[in-house]
C-alpha cells in the first residue's frame, strides 16, 4: 500500500445505517495487520452489542456512562468524565470469545480497539485511579501520559495510552519509530513492529494539530521502495494512521490537543528507537512545562 496524507488521515464518517458510529478502522482501510478501531455514539439508554470472536478487545470511554453486561461478566458505571480533558479514562479489557452489549447510563462517545490473538487472559477493568500519569518530555516538549493498558499488562498485544500536548507543545518528540522487532544480542528488546492509531480530540471545535509520518532507511517500507513522507493536519474525532516511521505531532497554538493510542504487533511493548538526528534534544530539556499536569 502506497501512504500519503490523504490515506494517513481517518475522518468522521456519517452512516445512515449505524448512525452511532463516528469513525471506523479496519485493517483493510489501514494497509495492515491488527489493528480494528471505532468510536461510536450512544444516546441515554442506547445500546450496542459486539462479539469479540478471535480478538481481545479493549473498551475506552471518552464521555458519558456505560454499564458493559457479557459472557465474562458486568460492570457498571464505566466512565463518568464530562470530557477527555478532566480525567484519566476508565478500560474494560474483554478476552476473545466473549459477547457483550454497552448500554449508555448518561449519553456518551466511547472508543473501542480489537486485535486477533491466540491467547486467553482474563477480563479486566481499568479504573482511572489505577492509571498511571507522568509528565514525559522537558520545556516546549512536555506532555501528560495516561498509561491506559501499558506495556506488562496481562493482555496478549493490545498497548493503550491518552496523551495531552498543551498549546504550542511538541510530543512524540524526538521523533520515534516502531517498525521492525529488533533483538539485541543479549535477548533485550530495542524495537518492536507496532502498527499505531493516533485518535484526537481537541478542547475547542476549531482546534487542530500536525503530525508528520515519515520513514528512513531503516524502515521496510522504505527499503522496499515506498517511503513514507507526509504531513496530516488532525482535528477533532479523526485519527491517523502510523503504520511505519517516525511521527511526531504539534498542538496549534491555542488548543491543548488529546489523543489515544492503540498499538498492537510483535510484542507487548513500547520499544522503539528514536530518529538518531534528533534524539540529542531530550539532553537539554531545562524544565516541565508548568500548564502540566492538566488534572
Amino acid at each position: 500500500m502506497l501512504y500519503n496524507a490523504e490515506n494517513l488521515l481517518v475522518r468522521p464518517v456519517n452512516d445512515p445505517a449505524d448512525p452511532g458510529r463516528i469513525l471506523r478502522i479496519t485493517p483493510e482501510i489501514a494497509g495492515w495487520e491488527f489493528i480494528h478501531f471505532e468510536v461510536r455514539r450512544l444516546e441515554a439508554g442506547g445500546q450496542w452489542s459486539f462479539a469479540t470472536g478471535g480478538h481481545e478487545l479493549a473498551l475506552v470511554n471518552l464521555t458519558g456512562v456505560y454499564t458493559v453486561g457479557s459472557s465474562r461478566g458486568s460492570w457498571t458505571g464505566i466512565g463518568g468524565r464530562k470530557d477527555v480533558f478532566s480525567g484519566a479514562a476508565h478500560a474494560l479489557y474483554l478476552p476473545r470469545g466473549t459477547e457483550f452489549t454497552v448500554t449508555a447510563e448518561e449519553s456518551g462517545d466511547f472508543a473501542v480497539g480489537w486485535v486477533a490473538t491466540d491467547e486467553d487472559h482474563g477480563p479486566w477493568l481499568i479504573r482511572p485511579e489505577e492509571v498511571r500519569r507522568s509528565i514525559r518530555g522537558g520545556d516546549n516538549v512536555s506532555r501528560q501520559i495516561n498509561d491506559l493498558l501499558p506495556p506488562g499488562s496481562p493482555v496478549h498485544r493490545l498497548v493503550l495510552v491518552e496523551v495531552y500536548t498543551p498549546s504550542g507543545n511538541w510530543s512524540s518528540y524526538p521523533p520515534h519509530k516502531h517498525d521492525r522487532h529488533v533483538v539485541d544480542a543479549d535477548g533485550n528488546l530495542r524495537e518492536a513492529d507496532l502498527e499505531e492509531v493516533y485518535f484526537y480530540k481537541l478542547d475547542r471545535p476549531d482546534g487542530y494539530a500536525f503530525q508528520r509520518v515519515y520513514t528512513d532507511e531503516r524502515s521496510p517500507l522504505h527499503a522496499a521502495g515506498h517511503p513514507i513522507d507526509a504531513l496530516v493536519r488532525a482535528e477533532d474525532n479523526c485519527a491517523v494512521l502510523v503504520p511505519e516511521g517516525y511521527h511526531p505531532v504539534v498542538s496549534a497554538p491555542g488548543y491543548t490537543t488529546y489523543y489515544l493510542n492503540v498499538l498492537a504487533g510483535s510484542a507487548q511493548s513500547l520499544a522503539n528507537q528514536d530518529d538518531p538526528r534528533h534524539t540529542w534534544v531530550k539532553e537539554h530539556y531545562r524544565a516541565v512545562d508548568p500548564r502540566l499536569p492538566l488534572y
